[in-house]
């Protein structure tokens, strides 16, 4: 417990100080967003506002998650280390697409292929590591990897994570359209993958996860990385996570969860970024059957938008949708965790 502590709490301090720094620095080299043709027109008062944030977030998360091993008994595992490579090569590839948008001057970075391409390498690259190195579990999984328990073998399982790790990371890229909404919603996410992190090492002859721990440090990490950004991300925003904290986020949540043995919890527990990409997929379809449009504007936020609610009501709304069903996530979890115990 006091290494979780000392780990979210690093990271939201080093968050916290770091980004007014960053937000300087960005300042000093003009390096602003640029606002995309496709939003209401409200959003042309953030042009300008710096971006790259994300370049913060992972890296106060990293140094979270390093200092969470400093005078405790835990280790590092390949589990937690897989998942933190995995959020720094997706931050990587964010930190590439805001760079070429802030350089052509237009909210338009990497194109769609090239993106994509960047996403199916760290996608692969984790789930062959997943399987070959850390050696996870093949079986689907809803709150553990006996529940179904389905044998996907190797290569379900390497299709699985690929199609999970490229969905979470451009689902909390979607949502990240207003001051604060994927920072404050992800915290929720990451908050209840860190309990259930402890609750698996606790409960170690049920999960049989031997990282459980070092994954909820990777967790809690990001939930002070997160809070400590959103002081500053909070409408108005100072400065903007562009790609860079978007997909290392996503990315983050989807490798967690396929490391925890939580595949279809996941739906629940990040259930708004899930709901957020649906009206997007939802209003492509409609057009494209039946030309007409069920949404005034996709994403889902900028629906509300036009019908006229203030952001900042759309943001805190959300973020109780967020939170609500990140703890039904753990609700459920918790559930099994009681019927199973009766058993065992």
């Amino acid at each position: 417990m006091l290494s979780l502590m000392e780990s979210g709490g690093v990271a939201f301090v080093c968050s916290l100080l770091l980004t007014p720094l960053w937000i300087r620095f960005l300042r000093a080299r003009s390096m602003g967003q640029s606002i995309h043709e496709d939003v209401p027109s409200t959003h042309l008062r953030k042009a300008g506002t710096p971006t790259m944030g994300g370049v913060v977030i992972v890296g106060a998360a990293l140094l979270g998650y390093a200092m969470g091993h400093v005078g405790t008994a835990i280790v590092f595992t390949r589990s937690g280390v897989l998942a933190a490579m995995v959020i720094v090569a997706s931050g990587v590839l964010g930190l590439v697409d805001d760079y070429v948008a802030i350089r052509n001057e237009r909210n338009l970075g990497l194109n769609a292929r090239a993106k994509l391409f960047g996403q199916l390498a760290i996608a692969g690259a984790f789930s062959v590591l997943a399987l070959t190195w850390v050696h996870t579990s093949t079986n689907f999984s809803f709150t553990r990897f006996s529940l179904p328990g389905w044998n996907l073998t190797a290569g379900g399982w390497f299709l699985l994570a690929v199609f999970v790790i490229i969905a979470t990371s451009n689902a909390v890229n979607l949502t990240d359209g207003l001051d604060g909404l994927a920072a404050g919603s992800a915290t929720f996410c990451f908050g209840v993958l860190s309990i259930i992190g402890y609750w698996q090492f606790r409960h170690f002859s049920i999960y049989h996860l031997h990282a459980s721990l070092d994954l909820g440090l990777v967790a809690v990490a990001l939930v002070g990385a997160c809070l400590g950004f959103l002081w500053w991300n909070a409408a108005p925003a100072r400065i903007i996570m562009g790609d860079t904290g978007a997909l290392a986020i996503g990315t983050g949540l989807g490798a967690l969860c396929l490391l925890m043995n939580l595949d279809l919890l996941l739906v629940i527990i990040g259930g708004l970024f899930v709901a957020v990409t649906a009206s997007v997929i939802l209003q492509v379809l409609s057009l494209r059957l039946f030309g007409r449009r069920i949404f005034r504007m996709t994403p889902l936020h900028h629906h509300f938008e036009l019908l006229g609610w203030p952001e900042t009501t759309i943001i805190i709304r959300f973020w109780i949708l967020a939170g609500l069903l990140a703890m039904l996530g753990l609700g459920i979890f918790y559930g099994d965790f009681l019927k199973i115990a009766k058993v065992v």
